[in-house]
């Protein structure tokens, strides 16, 4: 590392641990600290993706498959991007195991969670899916589809208020997920085209 990167990475992580802990400490509220430790995780989202799951079968039938593969493809890019690649290779401690964040982290769970912290995991798996769903539903949900963008916000937003990552984990996870969601979408979208609901699809491909 040059000298000129390591003073830019210095710079960079003093700002990341000082929004960290505007975050972390001072924007907060009770009912956040009820809400975003549930918020964050998986099990809390199980209703959602069952919604999901009847949703397509009942009215994307064969279509639903592929766009389901296509899904699962994304989160295995996300989540292996983030935590094989970017976390084994930085290997950046999470603020609640940071020795200079020492008795400043306000830890929201019942203990620190294991692994690295760059990039987060939660920030590229959401978002990717989030891009994934912006791109294939826009005649299944229309505008209303970037809600999922504004769920992935706020799970991803939670990781940094619960004290288990810092803002940069979740800026830049974010981005792999975004860049990977695209990708894949872009894939699914030149092959199959948009999704629409199995009435549609059939008239589509009469003569």
């Amino acid at each position: 590392m040059t000298l000129l990167s390591q003073s830019l990475w210095q710079w960079l992580e003093k700002i990341d641990k000082w929004l960290f802990l505007k975050i972390n400490t001072e924007w907060t509220s009770g009912l956040l600290d009820g809400i975003l430790p549930w918020w964050r995780e998986a099990n809390a989202w199980v209703p959602l993706y069952l919604f999901l799951v009847v949703f397509g079968l009942l009215n994307f039938r064969k279509q639903f498959w592929l766009w389901l593969l296509f899904i699962i493809i994304t989160l295995v890019f996300t989540d292996q991007m983030s935590s094989t690649l970017f976390k084994k290779t930085f290997m950046r401690l999470r603020p609640c195991a940071d020795d200079t964040l020492l008795g400043q982290v306000r830890l929201l769970l019942n203990h620190c969670s294991g692994g690295f912290s760059f990039t987060s995991s939660h920030a590229a798996n959401h978002v990717g899916f989030a891009v994934f769903l912006i791109a294939t539903t826009r005649q299944v949900f229309g505008k209303a589809r970037y809600l999922f963008l504004l769920w992935a916000a706020t799970i991803s937003y939670g990781q940094v208020y619960v004290g288990v990552h810092f803002p940069l984990d979740i800026v830049c996870g974010a981005l792999l997920g975004a860049a990977l969601g695209w990708l894949t979408s872009s894939v699914y979208l030149r092959r199959f085209g948009e999704l629409k609901p199995a009435e549609e699809a059939a008239a589509a491909h009469k003569p």
